[in-house]
């Protein structure tokens, strides 16, 4: 199989701007490509998207006119995952050998509102409030915390470290401290969520470059595997309950484990690890699900320090989506780029140490798509 290398990776501050979500992606395009030593017209290839901010090709208007194929994907919260799996497959199949992945996003204040209809789902779903996606954390997270043991301080615990991490973080939106307490005291909207538990809808952009071996850098990291799933029966997934008798699944987990598998590592080689963390019960539930942990052990995991960044398995080292908030296009790009910086060295007061040399990403979205890489350097 044709190895594929991140050569340049990048990301513009994460939050509320008076940029469009375009201009985002022109900057974040514009900066891997710096970073790789690239020029644009040296592209063979681009895939990128956004849920709201426009459509990815037309950024050739401002990148300039090569006449490449731009291929617009969008994949909810798993739309920049997609997007670089499908570049990495452009690589592999030799359709190009420097292939450009980009996601952004500008999203208004307030929740996302998805509509019913969007989803496969009639009008009834939503008028019974299942299209909330805040109730269908705290319904999920829920259930696991009775079943696994989990406290509301280990989930208080989480978003803490996700501030800490975010203060340590130039491009994360919310770059102050929080104590647990005052996550807890946050006002509760979901229980057992609280309000300082959740990501936030925001704006922003990341982008990777990925070239094959013949156009390596020195500073090049190795992407070891790229793979995406989605649910099958015995799931229960935002706007995708399980109404299926038997077993219950997991996309995360099967995302996961074939991404390991592919990538020929066991989650035990790992380093560093990003999760998706809509909620601090998310990042709780997909460090089980990844294979990083037993289902219950997280609350003895997480107490010890072992998921901060001096920990046994640093996790949301740059503070996840909690600290950066979620322009939806951007978050997978976001995590991969994160991982990157850390393989490199480069990632200053939040760098873990011990010189890390395998990394894990892993995005997960509605109606229950999981994205997940390996990389190394």
């Amino acid at each position: 199989m044709t190895d594929v290398l991140i050569c340049g990776a990048a990301r513009t501050p994460f939050g509320r701007s008076e940029k469009t979500g375009r201009e985002h992606a022109i900057a974040a395009a514009n900066a891997a490509l710096a970073d790789a030593g690239i020029p644009w017209s040296r592209v063979g290839a681009a895939f990128g998207g956004s849920d709201a901010a426009g459509l990815a090709d037309t950024l050739v208007a401002d990148l300039g006119l090569t006449g490449l194929p731009f291929i617009n994907v969008k994949n909810g919260c798993a739309t920049g995952g997609s997007a670089l799996i499908s570049a990495v497959n452009a690589i592999r199949s030799g359709m190009a050998d420097v292939v450009l992945a980009v996601g952004f996003d500008k999203h208004p204040r307030g929740a996302f509102d998805p509509r019913p209809a969007d989803w496969g789902l009639d009008d009834a779903y939503g008028r019974d409030g299942l299209m909330v996606t805040t109730q269908f954390f705290g319904m999920k997270i829920q259930r696991y915390m009775h079943d696994h043991g989990i406290t509301p301080k280990t989930l208080a615990l989480v978003a803490e470290k996700a501030y800490r991490n975010g203060a340590l973080t130039p491009d994360a939106w919310r770059r102050k401290e929080i104590s647990a307490a005052e996550i807890l005291e946050s006002g509760m909207v979901n229980d057992p969520l609280t309000r300082f538990m959740f990501c936030s809808p925001g704006e922003g952009a990341a982008a990777i470059v990925l070239c094959s071996s013949s156009v390596s850098n020195e500073n090049a990291v190795k992407l070891r595997s790229a793979v995406v799933r989605t649910r099958r029966p015995g799931s229960f997934e935002v706007f995708s309950p399980r109404i299926d008798a038997g077993a219950l699944t997991s996309v995360s987990r099967d995302a996961a484990a074939a991404a390991f598998e592919q990538a020929g590592i066991s989650p035990r080689e790992v380093d560093v690890v990003q999760l998706q963390d809509t909620e601090s019960g998310a990042e709780v539930m997909h460090l089980a699900e990844c294979g990083f942990c037993e289902d219950g052990e997280q609350e003895g995991l997480i107490a010890a320090g072992g998921t901060e960044i001096g920990g046994v398995l640093p996790v949301n080292t740059d503070g996840g989506c909690i600290a950066n908030g979620e322009p939806i296009g951007a978050s997978g790009l976001r995590q991969v780029y994160e991982i990157v910086e850390q393989l490199r060295g480069r990632a200053g007061d939040r760098q873990v140490p011990g010189d890390p040399r395998i990394g894990f990403t892993h995005v997960y979205g509605a109606p229950g798509v999981s994205a997940c890489t390996v990389l190394s350097r």
